[in-house]
């Protein structure tokens, strides 16, 4: 699936990736391939996007605030304070703050 990180000032990433977590406002959840489509609203936390390589990611010079798991170099880890969701057609965007 196709995973676009954006914010007012800029991309902060853009790749295929595997499958990512956000932090919901009920709870973390994940979504994988062909999830059904998802509109949620999220909360302060920590967004995780497993990929499986690192060889054709996208990312912007601002995407500093990525960072790679302690555990696992193929989960990138990025810390919002909210943001909202919308997965449709395996192609998910993240307007994050």
């Amino acid at each position: 699936m196709f995973l676009e990180i954006v914010t007012p000032e800029a991309i902060l990433f853009s790749s295929e990736v595997d499958s990512f977590s956000v932090p919901g406002i009920d709870g973390e959840f994940q979504m994988l391939n062909n999830h059904a489509p998802v509109v949620s609203i999220l909360r302060e936390g920590t967004v995780q996007i497993h990929i499986h390589t690192q060889e054709h990611l996208e990312m912007d010079t601002i995407s500093g605030h990525l960072g790679t798991h302690i555990d696992d170099d193929k989960i990138l880890t990025l810390a919002i304070t909210s943001g909202t969701l919308e997965l449709n057609e395996n192609k998910a965007i993240i307007l994050a703050d």
